[in-house]
């Protein structure tokens, strides 16, 4: 034989013996021959099915406040991080048309309020007409006849009444509407809150161009809530006042409950994919939460308590019918069981088995059942 037939035939042979080699480990650990299957007890614990949304929380109470009119800043009453009270003036711009067009409207309202006087006094003489005094009664048709040509008359008198109590009216309203432009130029607290920013200086010039951004961000003092989005597969199944569990990015360990407060109606589409706003009032302490944080709310739409669970693998058959392999004094039995809610990794047994048995698991990658919802 020759050395090269001689080599090809050593390295056959070589390959045959690895490959059985290879062949009989992998078989005896993928399944040795007296290995038990893989089973899971039949515990008892909690399920819930929930449904995610993705957001941040803000403060329910949030206001960006600006000055109404044109002008130079007088003064900013506050600083950042200070605590104010409803109404409280935090800014206010140096306004002196505006204050001289209010006390040009107060004057206005009284001279109105005088000349209404007036003309009341005289709607009542006139009602009244001339009365005689005792012992002149000899005098009467002669003055009446000069009353009649000199004094004043019901019809002219009572024009004139409404005409001023018209002109009081006009007065007021437009007093009303310069209190309102000086107003404009103050910036007052809408509630309690803390400022969280101030963007003007003293001597600032406020511009149509500047009135635009906020002057002082205030902050409430108010409740925390969670805002974010709902995918569309999921709206159906959420309610206002379903229970909810939020994680927070910035702190992992720390869990905060919630409910549901509002669902918006209009779907936001973007990138193709639809979501649906909701709001998520926090319920308990808000100890360490700040505006802005972001978040991941669990939404409870079914929940059990104290119920025997398995492994979703564990179950074989249909959804009509589904079994399981309990495993039994080391021999197999095929058992049907009514199966109830699932989560998608764990299902809860209504009947069939109990609590402390053992079911079979299928190897990993084989199908199996599993029961989404009851």
């Amino acid at each position: 034989m020759s050395k090269r037939k001689r080599l090809i035939r050593i390295i056959v042979v070589s390959l045959l013996c690895i490959g059985v080699a290879l062949t009989v480990v992998f078989v005896g650990r993928a399944a040795p021959p007296d290995a038990p299957p893989e089973t899971a007890i039949v515990s008892r614990a909690d399920l819930m099915i929930t449904a995610p949304a993705r957001g941040n929380l803000e403060i329910a109470q949030k206001a960006y406040l600006s000055f109404g009119v044109t002008g130079t800043v007088r003064e900013v009453l506050v600083d950042r991080g200070d605590t104010v009270e409803k109404d409280q003036v935090l800014a206010r711009l140096d306004a002196p048309s505006l204050e001289a067009g209010v006390e040009v409207a107060e004057l206005q309202v009284e001279m109105a309020r005088l000349q209404l006087r007036t003309a009341q006094e005289q709607y009542d003489r006139a009602r009244e007409g001339w009365k005689v005094p005792e012992g002149w009664e000899f005098l009467e048709e002669p003055i009446e006849f000069l009353m009649g040509l000199l004094g004043p008359d019901e019809s002219a008198a009572k024009a004139g009444l409404d005409m001023a109590r018209l002109n009081l009216e006009i007065a007021k309203q437009n007093l009303d509407v310069a209190k309102q432009n000086l107003k404009m130029a103050v910036i007052e607290a809408p509630f309690d809150g803390v400022i969280a920013d101030i963007t003007i200086v003293e001597g600032q010039t406020m511009s149509a161009a500047t009135m635009a951004a906020p002057a002082i961000s205030l902050l409430g003092a108010g409740r925390m809530e969670m805002r974010g989005s709902i995918d569309e597969l999921d709206i159906a199944l959420i309610e206002v006042g379903q229970n909810v569990t939020i994680t927070l990015d910035a702190l992992p360990d720390k869990e905060v409950q919630g409910k549901v407060v509002f669902i918006s109606p209009m779907g936001t589409i973007l990138f193709g994919v639809v979501s649906y706003e909701t709001v998520i009032s926090i319920e308990g302490s808000q100890e360490g939460l700040r505006d802005g944080m972001s978040a991941t709310a669990d939404i409870i739409i079914e929940s059990r308590h104290n119920v025997l669970l398995i492994p979703n693998r564990a179950i074989r058959g249909t959804r009509e019918a589904p079994l399981v392999h309990v495993y039994v004094d080391g021999e197999v039995e095929e058992r049907g069981v009514t199966a109830g809610l699932s989560d998608g990794i764990n299902t809860e047994i209504l009947s069939g088995l109990q609590e402390g048995e053992r079911v079979i698991l299928p190897p990993r990658g084989t199908p199996s059942g599993g029961f989404f919802r009851s």
